[in-house]
């Protein structure tokens, strides 16, 4: 059965994850892959979880192993609830919905707000899943560097008849550029949206995992009324809970509610109630820190690997924190043809032109420094190295053509 004629305009509309059918080749045993958003599973806090497990299973299996309610666990909103006070938001538990992942977030609060054809600002580069969700919805998502003045292409939207829905961000430790937005980045964002009232999704998976340099305030602590802020457990305690939430004002998180019954009825209710008690026993912080100390010394590899190994006209951010670190070839290459090189000598990493909505940044690539051990961090590097240095010895960018 040919189902093309029956699809709907949304499947129509859907794109692959670049990530996932690149994982699909790195997964062989012999290649060092930087191309996964992987956790380290040395974090995972596996003798304490078989304590806690046990012991929601003797003290709450009647509501832990039940279906449970679309807002979430009660006691765990509450401690997040708590933890975001210290950050400056005055929030309570009902301004809370747990999601199966921040993933599910960004797809909710796209199904919520956007219509086909909507545009939405975004960043170049940004977040695949997110893309991947706003296409889904049949979104324009419309990309601007750092470079560009958001109020500038707001207003140019608006004058052409198409005014955003919303601004998405993730202001700490960009995926996939590992960049922070400065304090004054986050005002000027918050201005332009008051000034033509716009929402703001802030994205906000790896905000815990800062190694150094001074933390900035949520875009939330700012403004309670059009910000919205995604979290997730994937990255600072355990990806496969696929735990995630969203904090946003009670009108937004009821039509979030609304939408998600549709989706999956509620979040995973056991894995909850293991989160809660592992937050409320004081264990996630103290496991916290070893994570940002052990990724703070895989950070610090990596980037005296690439000091050390790359050829002269790469460059590469320095990211304060989370997992990621971007990386730009010269001018005219392409890093699609370097993975093709690269994969011979046994090393994957994901192509930067997946991050940018408008096909732009094919001289770009994302490195994921997080999961793998030291020796092969230092091997991966010196094969992509090695990969970068054919490239370029064998493929030279063509003079620019003068008239």
């Amino acid at each position: 059965m040919n189902i093309q004629n029956i699809l709907s305009a949304n499947a129509k509309s859907m794109r692959r994850s670049a990530i996932r059918d690149l994982l699909s080749v790195a997964n062989r045993p012999e290649v060092i892959s930087f191309a996964g958003g992987f956790p380290n599973p040395s974090t995972f806090p596996v003798e304490d979880l078989k304590t806690i497990m046990q012991e929601v299973l003797e003290v709450e299996s009647t509501s832990a192993l039940q279906y449970g309610p679309t807002e979430g666990n009660s006691k765990l909103r509450e401690l997040l609830a708590e933890r975001y006070k210290s950050q400056g938001l005055q929030i309570t538990k009902d301004n809370i919905l747990i999601t199966t992942s921040s993933q599910q977030a960004i797809d909710l609060v796209t199904k919520v707000f956007i219509d086909p054809g909507d545009t939405l600002i975004c960043g170049l580069p940004s977040y695949l899943g997110a893309l991947q969700a706003f296409w889904s919805y049949q979104a324009k998502p419309i990309g601007i560097t750092k470079d560009e003045e958001l109020e500038v292409v707001v207003k140019a939207l608006i004058g052409s008849g198409k005014k955003p829905k919303f601004v998405y961000a993730i202001p700490d430790f960009q995926n996939p550029s590992g960049i922070t937005m400065t304090l004054q980045q986050r005002k000027d964002v918050l201005a332009v949206a008051k000034k033509h009232d716009l929402l703001i999704i802030e994205d906000s998976p790896y905000r815990e995992l800062r190694f150094d340099g001074e933390e900035q305030p949520l875009i939330y602590s700012m403004d309670n009324e059009r910000v919205i802020l995604l979290g997730t457990f994937s990255k600072t305690f355990l990806p496969g809970f696929r735990l995630g939430w969203v904090i946003a004002p009670t009108n937004i998180i009821e039509k979030l509610i609304v939408a998600k019954q549709s989706t999956d009825l509620c979040a995973p209710v056991f894995d909850q109630a293991v989160t809660a008690r592992y937050l409320e026993k004081g264990l996630f912080d103290k496991n916290l820190k070893k994570t940002i100390d052990l990724y703070r010394t895989k950070r610090d590899q990596m980037l005296s690997c690439f000091e050390k190994y790359m050829p002269e006209g790469v460059t590469w951010t320095k990211p304060e924190g989370g997992l990621f670190l971007f990386v730009t070839l010269p001018e005219g290459y392409d890093s699609t043809e370097l993975f093709n090189v690269a994969i011979k000598e046994n090393v994957a990493f994901v192509i930067g032109e997946a991050f940018h909505c408008d096909g732009s940044g094919k001289n770009t690539m994302r490195i994921n420094f997080s999961f793998m051990n030291e020796e092969k961090t230092e091997e991966g590097v010196k094969r992509l190295a090695t990969a970068i240095k054919k490239m370029l010895e064998t493929a030279p960018v063509p003079a620019a053509t003068t008239f």
